[in-house]
């Protein structure tokens, strides 16, 4: 479902601190301006089979959530070549695509958009994602009043509308409160047994053990080990003193 060849990502990256557009574009002017290249991943390979619950961890900037987005389309590779089959559903920064001057109610309908949903689609499972979200009386409530927990349940419930052949899981197994948690975490459980393959990136150790079948471990930006879910995990803890 998810072939992943050779993917290298480098981010250009400015020498001095520019505090402001126009003091870049004075800088770049007089020619003065500088660059240096950062590179999160380097030549990463891997492919995930259908059905599959696959893990992602390593240390905060080893480049798990970059190489999410480039898997989701998001960021675009120096190098290499993402092939996947089947629609994807990136759970990666729930709500980043709302309007905030819109009400939820719009912005069910243009965060279905933005993820390929038809509004026929959409029409016939709207009081579904209200229902799921709690949202029911501040529906018509511009989002820019919400709480972040609001936002993240509204934006789990519209990405989870339908059962997608991929899904991509980014630390978003703990929305909302404690009753939401384990609401978003049962649906995530019933997509996760079913047909549906799964990229899953998460801190929890004992998570990515307990839902994963094989794990990579990123480190700066390289795979360090692949392999059996318990194997790598241990490795990974052993590495890091735990």
């Amino acid at each position: 479902m998810i072939n992943v060849e050779n993917i290298t990502m480098d981010f250009k990256m400015t020498n001095d601190k520019i505090n402001s557009l126009k003091e870049t574009i004075v800088t770049a002017l007089s020619g003065k301006l500088q660059y240096h290249y950062f590179r999160a991943l380097n030549n990463v390979s891997f492919c995930v089979s259908k059905g599959e619950v696959f893990g992602l961890i390593g240390a905060n900037g080893a480049g798990k959530s970059t190489l999410l987005k480039v898997i989701s389309g998001i960021l675009y590779p120096t190098k290499g070549n993402v092939i996947i089959s089947g629609h994807i559903a990136p759970l990666l920064e729930l709500g980043a695509g709302f309007d905030p001057e819109l009400s939820a109610r719009e912005n069910i309908y243009l965060n279905g958009a933005l993820l390929g949903y038809s509004k026929e689609l959409i029409d016939s499972k709207f009081e579904e994602i209200v229902d799921f979200s709690e949202l029911g009386d501040f529906i018509n409530v511009p989002i820019r009043n919400y709480s972040s927990g609001m936002v993240m349940r509204l934006g789990f419930s519209i990405a989870t509308i339908v059962v997608p052949e991929v899904l991509i899981v980014d630390e978003i197994l703990s929305v909302g409160d404690e009753h939401f948690k384990r609401k978003s975490g049962e649906k995530m459980q019933s997509l996760m047994n079913g047909e549906t393959t799964v990229l899953f990136v998460s801190h929890d150790i004992l998570q990515v053990r307990q839902l994963c079948n094989r794990v990579l471990w990123l480190e700066k930006g390289e795979i360090k080990l692949i392999g059996d879910s318990m194997e790598v995990c241990d490795a990974y803890l052993d590495s890091i003193g735990e």
